[in-house]
């Protein structure tokens, strides 16, 4: 049995309850129990506060985690990075108030900057030769310098609209942030089993994100201009139709690419065109 760390609640704990699901491993969470077993796959759940993930599984307690990037970096516990998932992606940064004129890092310096991520925020001032005063607290930092609590924050940032209610402007983004899946150093053999088919099974349904699946109807005398269109995953698939001089042909194509081809397919004479999700895809 793998035990595996997620965050108990928000976005992360959304998009990881999603890639277990769609990697057929059923896991039901309840309100009442941390630890929830897979019904029908060899791993157990457990679920906690996301700053509380990379020691867990640092201290063997669970033996990989789903985390935040950002996360992890603050808390520095040893654990190995097994996976970056592409998801749950933001920046930490510093933000000042927007009527600021800023000029630079040095107008950090006497400042006090409110975050909840000191130790990242003390490496860069360190690496800057900033000297500025941080103020640690949890919670809204955001509110910090309206309420007059600090000059400046450094906090997570994703769409940027939280900073633009409070007044406030990204000025330096320090770091970018993704969820890892992170590992316990020391596994057995057969939890590095369970993990290989878990990254396997991770792995083809982040294959089939974004992808379609196509059809059509071609002129034979138009195929071979298609498959430049279409390359596939090696090559399309064509297949004779009954009437002559027509092919079916089938293939892959990038979802934010469709509707820039689909007009090329038509004029070269592509009919009955049908687009179909991918649910897995193995390359």
């Amino acid at each position: 049995m793998l035990r595996i760390a997620v965050q108990a609640k928000g976005r992360l704990f959304e998009e990881t309850m999603t890639m277990l699901s769609e990697s057929s491993i059923k896991v039901e969470p309840s309100k009442r129990t941390l630890l929830v077993p897979a019904k029908n796959f060899p791993v157990e759940v457990l679920f906690l506060r996301d700053d509380d993930i990379p020691q867990v599984v640092a201290s063997g307690i669970a033996d990989v985690g789903v985390v935040g990037e950002n996360e992890f970096v603050e808390r520095k516990e040893h654990a190995d990075i097994i996976k970056r998932l592409d998801f749950s992606k933001c920046r930490l940064s510093l933000a000042i108030p927007k009527a600021v004129d800023y000029k630079g890092l040095s107008w950090f310096n006497g400042k006090r900057i409110a975050t909840s991520y000191p130790g990242i925020l003390k490496d860069f001032l360190d690496k800057n030769n900033v000297k500025a005063e941080i103020y640690v607290i949890t919670g809204s930092v955001e509110v910090s310098p309206a309420i007059g609590v600090a000059d400046c924050i450094f906090d997570i940032v994703s769409s940027g609209s939280t900073l633009v209610s409070n007044n406030l402007k990204e000025v330096e983004v320090v770091m970018k942030s993704e969820a890892l899946l992170i590992g316990h150093p020391g596994l057995s053999d057969d939890k590095k089993k369970i993990l290989d088919e878990l990254l396997f099974r991770f792995a083809s349904y982040k294959n089939a994100e974004g992808n379609k699946y196509i059809i059509m109807n071609i002129p034979n005398d138009k195929i071979p201009e298609v498959c430049k269109l279409l390359p596939g995953m090696k090559s399309p698939t064509v297949t004779p139709l009954v009437e002559q001089g027509w092919s079916s042909l089938q293939s892959v194509i990038r979802e934010d690419s469709f509707w820039d081809i689909i007009s090329q397919l038509k004029a070269l004479g592509a009919e009955g065109i049908l687009v179909v999700p991918i649910e897995k895809m193995i390359l």
